[in-house]
């Protein structure tokens, strides 16, 4: 068995670099979004025209991004959204609710003190991690049938 692993979500720490190093030897493939902050954002005015308005040159540059995103959601056989300290995450939010919408199988990555918050979004996982070693712990598990240790 083999998996496709798209890692959503918090873009400033190296959570993912973390999984994808765990998983070494898995037979894991894993896609993410664009992580350079400033190409994620002016992605729509490089390519399709500079914006006076603000509104339009963030929408451009979602609308590039979408394509980037819906690909590796669609694609995906598990989505991994990462909830960074400051949970007001919407882009990640909202690939959390395509995925589940789509019937993929959902990790959420986030810190307890997020469960609140975070709550409708942690119903429709199948696994809520705080760490990324736990994630790569439930890869191995539905890759290989083994436990840690």
């Amino acid at each position: 068995m083999s998996l496709t692993v798209y890692l959503s979500g918090e873009i400033h720490t190296d959570w993912r670099e973390q999984i994808i190093e765990g998983a070494y030897g898995l037979d894991v493939h894993f896609e993410s979004p664009v992580t350079d902050h400033a190409a994620s954002d002016d992605c729509g005015v490089a390519i399709l025209g500079e914006e006076p308005n603000k509104y339009w040159h963030d929408h451009k540059g979602a609308m590039v991004n979408a394509i980037r995103t819906r690909k590796g959601i669609v694609g995906a056989d598990v989505v991994v959204v990462r909830f960074g300290e400051k949970y007001k995450q919407w882009n990640a939010a909202f690939d959390a609710g395509y995925a589940a919408a789509l019937g993929k199988s959902l990790i959420i990555l986030s810190q307890p003190e997020h469960q609140h918050p975070l709550k409708e979004v942690h119903a429709a996982a199948l696994a809520v991690a705080e760490e990324p070693v736990q994630v790569v712990e439930i890869l191995r598990y539905v890759l290989t049938g083994k436990l840690p240790g």
